[in-house]
């Protein structure tokens, strides 16, 4: 059977059922939880049915899977019931072999459904359920020829279709593009952003391009503003609690350093404003050294209650902490992970 996409099941009217072996891989854990919803027939009210049964692929050893496949129901009036194996990864690993055999002859009392973040197509279990039985690719689709890049045009289009269809809202074309602008291209995300504008219009009405920035792009401004305010007084546990949220709604480190270097720069140069003077002979007072940092009038205030607030000792090594983050996203921290440890390490520098 030729490899399906998921945005193409599930924006199909027709009904799908899993084959006697079926396959969902990808990267993407929201659209690989709809392509198994939409198989195993669940409506939004139901968590799960009698005739199926779930198993952690951690955990599941092959010889319970078998049994269970082999194993017919009393709830399913004589249809296979589905045996579904989550994280199956390191199950199919493990039992390649047993896995091979069995797709050559499966069970008719069970259909398998194993769920995986990644399947190559080199391997011989691959190519022997491509040929007889369902797989399907949960991932966003990429660009013609061998891009590897997610065709945005069509996740816009899934977006307005069936996600806002999910939600009863109707998102515009504008809202869309905005949305994965802000948002990145986590469907799980951008299924949580689309829940929450819904919210937002009465059902059935339009969600348009400035709601989204109101809604969306509101909440992560007011989130970093929050990181920095916390970080500036020192409460390094509100400043980490914060970038935990940012990032787990899909924001990256390497996006945030900037604003927030933006606002904490100003300070050292306030601090290093007031050392020049002093090296020099001079006096200068906090609110001139804050003036020539480039705080504005209605900032002043706030900013003065900061520096005070960080102290001058870690003030005056704010431009050091900055320039070393800096190199570090450039450098020895230039993946995700280790990008965040970068911002948490800065915000433990300047714990009170």
């Amino acid at each position: 059977m030729p490899l399906l996409n998921a945005f193409d099941l599930l924006t199909s009217a027709n009904d799908s059922a899993p084959s006697a072996v079926t396959v969902l891989f990808g990267d993407d854990p929201m659209l690989r939880s709809w392509t198994l919803r939409k198989l195993l027939g669940l409506d939004a009210a139901e968590e799960d049915r009698p005739d199926s049964i779930d198993l952690d692929g951690e955990l599941a050893e092959w010889k319970d899977v078998r049994d269970e496949l082999q194993t017919g129901s009393l709830f399913s009036m004589g249809q296979p019931r589905s045996i579904v194996v989550r994280d199956a990864d390191k199950f199919v690993s493990k039992y390649r072999a047993e896995l091979e055999a069995y797709v050559a002859k499966p069970s008719s009392a069970g259909l398998l459904l194993l769920e995986l973040k990644s399947f190559p197509g080199n391997t011989r279990l691959y190519k022997a359920i491509s040929k007889t039985h369902l797989l399907v690719q949960c991932a966003i689709p990429t660009g013609s020829g061998r891009s590897t890049k997610p065709d945005l045009n069509k996740l816009k289009s899934f977006l307005c279709g069936f996600v806002a269809g999910r939600h009863q809202c109707k998102l515009q074309k504008g809202a869309a593009e905005t949305l994965v602008e802000l948002s990145g291209t986590s469907l799980g995300l951008l299924d949580t952003d689309i829940a929450k504008l819904a919210v937002c219009v009465e059902r059935g009405a339009p969600v348009t391009d400035d709601m989204v920035r109101k809604f969306v792009g509101g909440w992560r401004s007011k989130t970093t503003w929050e990181i920095i305010d916390a970080a500036t007084e020192g409460n390094s546990g509100e400043a980490l609690r914060q970038l935990d949220h940012l990032i787990a709604s899909g924001e990256k480190a390497f996006a945030l350093l900037p604003q927030i270097s933006w606002s904490l720069r100003r300070l050292g140069l306030a601090a290093a404003a007031i050392d020049y003077a002093e090296k020099s002979g001079r006096r200068i007072s906090l609110s001139d050294a804050l003036q020539q940092a480039g705080f504005r009038p209605f900032d002043m205030k706030k900013a003065e209650a900061h520096l005070r607030k960080i102290g001058r000792p870690r003030a005056q090594r704010m431009l050091g902490w900055l320039l070393d983050a800096d190199l570090k996203l450039k450098g020895t921290h230039s993946t995700d992970d280790r990008a965040r440890w970068v911002l948490e390490e800065l915000f433990l520098k300047m714990a009170s």
